[in-house]
């Protein structure tokens, strides 16, 4: 399982739902690891050097400073954008399988957006 990591904005219930869920997932919340209040590219940061893909519902600001990573040649392990209007219990199955299915390195580089389907 690769490890996830929640930008501050992203809903709390999708990351208690994938805890509740599925335990093994290594998922961390920004604000867990001090980073409350932090600039996007700081948070982006946090991430690449943590190993982890990011999450977050923020499709303006967080999208422009991780393409500012890419265009730097920056590590960026992967930035998936969630539409706050999907449905929480789709959002958490898809959390789960992106964790549980992809491999290490698979979204380096690259911004995605959920859902899935």
């Amino acid at each position: 399982m690769i490890p996830l990591a929640a930008d501050e904005d992203l809903d709390y219930r999708i990351v208690r739902g994938v805890e509740r869920e599925e335990p093994d997932i290594d998922m961390v919340r920004v604000q867990d690891a001090g980073l409350s209040g932090y600039d996007d590219p700081d948070v982006l940061q946090w991430a690449a050097s943590e190993g982890r893909v990011l999450f977050s519902h923020d499709a303006n600001t967080m999208t422009h400073h991780a393409y500012q990573r890419i265009l730097k040649g920056q590590s960026m392990l992967g930035l998936w954008v969630v539409r706050r209007s999907l449905p929480l219990g789709d959002v958490i199955k898809d959390v789960i399988a992106i964790a549980a299915l992809s491999e290490e390195g698979e979204y380096e580089g690259q911004v995605m957006y959920l859902p899935l389907r």
